[in-house]
């Protein structure tokens, strides 16, 4: 049996957002592990690459979750499209990659380019279109580190509770949580 390990990176400021909600649909009986973005400080980054001593060391939480990153297998993004893009608080936790990529510690894009990724996104203004620019660039990202992107849900709601409406949305997650089941049974 593999030993596949999944950790979820919510980035909704919602306790109980469409996308987590659907995200935890996509996670039913699979064991993982989640952080909640809004329950941590991640700052902005303040980009330093070109300046001598480069990057300077910021007191946040940003630390400690892309350590959790760097531990697994399999990621989840789960988000709500905001202003048709990345939430900002999700934002800045990937803008902060480009610290991780001169950080001595690891091998930042070794370490990315094992692991695979899915991206669960819930938006209320034609997202399965609007929404789409936002997976491109996680596709790009994705692409930049190395890490596999292994596929996407738009789900479309907007007030909480909407996703479930979203028969299209809930099927997807039903077929995704199979995939994931039967990976972590190899």
């Amino acid at each position: 049996m593999k030993d596949l390990s999944i950790l979820v990176l919510y980035g909704s400021q919602r306790e109980e957002s469409n996308a987590k909600k659907l995200t935890q649909a996509a996670l039913k009986g699979i064991p993982h592990q989640a952080i909640d973005l809004k329950d941590h400080t991640i700052l902005p980054i303040d980009d330093r690459r070109h300046v001598p001593g480069g990057f300077l060391p910021v007191d946040d939480d940003y630390d400690t979750v892309i350590q959790e990153v760097l531990r697994h297998d399999t990621l989840i993004f789960s988000l709500p499209i905001y202003w048709y893009g990345i939430p900002g608080r999700m934002k800045n936790f990937i803008d902060r990659w480009s610290v991780s990529l001169r950080d001595s510690r690891f091998d930042f894009k070794e370490i990315m380019r094992r692991k695979t990724a899915y991206i669960i996104a819930v938006g209320g203004d034609n997202p399965r279109v609007k929404g789409l620019p936002l997976i491109q660039q996680f596709q790009y990202i994705f692409d930049f580190v190395g890490v596999t992107f292994a596929g996407y849900i738009i789900g479309q709601a907007n007030r909480p509770g909407e996703i479930e409406n979203d028969f299209r949305a809930l099927a997807e997650v039903e077929q995704l949580n199979r995939i994931l089941r039967q990976i972590v049974q190899e």
